[in-house]
């Protein structure tokens, strides 16, 4: 069974950091994973992706500097570290797992989200 639980999401003001993770439980290897958020009004959008072999990475143009995205696959956990967070950044984000997708989607498996909200 595929589980994807997020967590470490929170109430921050502008410029402060927070670090997402994602506990993953039958799937990582082998497995590409990623961030996707989605705020409110808006579509849901790519936010950053690693892939499994080499831990090739891909960001939005927006969070490029900003975020970083990293796995610990002895552990099966994604992490999401998000410095200098802006307004802009506030959105409930999605952790996701795909085996044949590439980088930006489309992924199969999707957590229930995490809520960050970032006050100006």
């Amino acid at each position: 069974q595929v589980q994807l639980v997020e967590y470490g999401g929170g109430l921050v003001q502008t410029g402060a950091s927070l670090r997402l993770s994602c506990a993953a439980s039958g799937v990582f290897d082998g497995y590409n994973m990623g961030w996707f958020r989605q705020a409110p009004g808006k579509e849901r959008e790519f936010v950053a992706a690693i892939s499994w072999a080499v831990g090739r990475t891909d960001y939005l143009d927006s969070v490029k500097g900003r975020f970083t995205i990293a796995r610990n696959n002895a552990k099966d956990i994604l992490f999401l570290q998000m410095d200098s967070l802006k307004p802009e950044d506030t959105a409930v984000y999605y952790c996701v797992a795909s085996s044949l997708s590439g980088l930006r989607g489309p992924y199969d498996y999707w957590g229930l989200g995490t809520q960050v909200t970032v006050s100006s």
